[in-house]
């Protein structure tokens, strides 16, 4: 069992992560969300830039209209000017978690020497690492962005 004080974020962060592009539409971000049984998506650009964390509360919390009217919107709009509080691998698994705790989130991204996207710490990933659940051996880190588009499909109006 690991002393959870001497823990970093390297060590307990999920480092599997489906993200979203800052163009995409919440419809999608939605559906992505659902299908990959996630509550927070990460919204970065091509490079690994951040430009926040998405969740479902605020997918939720900024819907309005129907599909048509969601698929002009783009996450980025849904994230921006949010402070969006944020780690790095060699932090302590006890400033990563003040942190969540601070910024009353209980998720926070992690970036790596670069300033890209590196992992996320999870209140799962704490509670993990409380409970000695640690992994044998680290995955190298992965992100996953949306490999597909919905398009609405609108029934067509008659001709008058």
């Amino acid at each position: 069992m690991n002393d959870i004080t001497v823990l970093t974020v390297a060590q307990i962060m999920s480092r599997t992560l489906v993200a979203v592009p800052p163009d995409e539409s919440p419809l999608l971000a939605w559906e992505i969300m659902r299908r990959a049984d996630v509550h927070h998506l990460p919204v970065v650009d091509d490079t690994g830039r951040l430009y926040g964390v998405l969740t479902r509360e605020d997918l939720a919390a900024h819907w309005s209209g129907g599909p048509m009217e969601q698929s002009h919107v783009h996450v980025r709009a849904l994230v921006a000017g949010r402070r969006c509080p944020r780690t790095t691998l060699g932090a302590s698994l006890a400033d990563a978690a003040a942190a969540m705790v601070g910024a009353g989130v209980n998720a926070i991204p992690v970036l790596n020497d670069s300033a890209r996207l590196a992992g996320m710490v999870t209140v799962t990933d704490v509670l993990r690492a409380v409970a000695g659940l640690l992994p044998e051996h680290q995955e190298p880190p992965e992100l996953m962005t949306g490999m597909f588009r919905l398009v609405p499909v609108l029934p067509r109006v008659p001709a008058r």
